[in-house]
């Protein structure tokens, strides 16, 4: 096993993975660098990262998970955090609890202050889970079936309602 501590002062921020960096129009408005902590000190069934955010950016889109819980500490700077149709002031110090469901679970990380805002992130690990997005009308569902060999193995689907096809379609 790992050696289950790590120092948050050895932690090396990262920009993240493709499918989760913004491009084009989107760049503009979305950045962060994290690095995951759980799987590196051992962690079994929670995720845990470290999340920076520069000023005037978000790392995410407004989105709620259907299966998965997260909470939020703030840690370094100060913004909003919009929460279904609320937004909250957050500063340094401050949990935030985000629990599974609807849009009325769903929450955006905004650093509107002057400095990098950085926070730890801690999530269940529970797969399959469904992620919506209700300003874009999209959902994603992120799962890891094993393969052939009991191996999970990454799975992204992204698409919008009203795009799906039928049970039989192309059988």
């Amino acid at each position: 096993m790992n050696k289950p501590i790590i120092n948050i002062a050895e932690v090396e921020l990262q920009p993240g993975s493709a499918a989760f960096t913004a491009t084009g129009p989107a760049a503009e408005r979305f950045e962060a660098r994290s690095q995951v902590i759980g799987t590196r000190i051992g962690a079994q069934n929670l995720g845990y990262n470290i999340t920076e955010v520069p000023p005037g950016k978000r790392a995410f889109p407004l989105h709620n998970h259907r299966v998965n819980e997260e909470l939020f500490f703030i840690l370094e700077g100060s913004g909003e955090v919009r929460v279904g149709e609320q937004t909250y002031s957050i500063r340094v110090g401050d949990f935030i609890a985000c629990p599974p469901g609807g849009r009325e679970t769903a929450h955006q990380i905004i650093n509107n202050g002057p400095v990098p805002l950085r926070y730890l992130a801690v999530s269940t690990k529970l797969r399959p889970d469904i992620v919506e997005y209700p300003d874009s009308g999209k959902f994603a569902v992120l799962g890891q079936p094993p393969d052939a060999n009991g191996q999970p193995q990454d799975f992204l689907f992204i698409g919008r309602v009203g795009n799906e096809v039928g049970y039989w379609d192309g059988e």
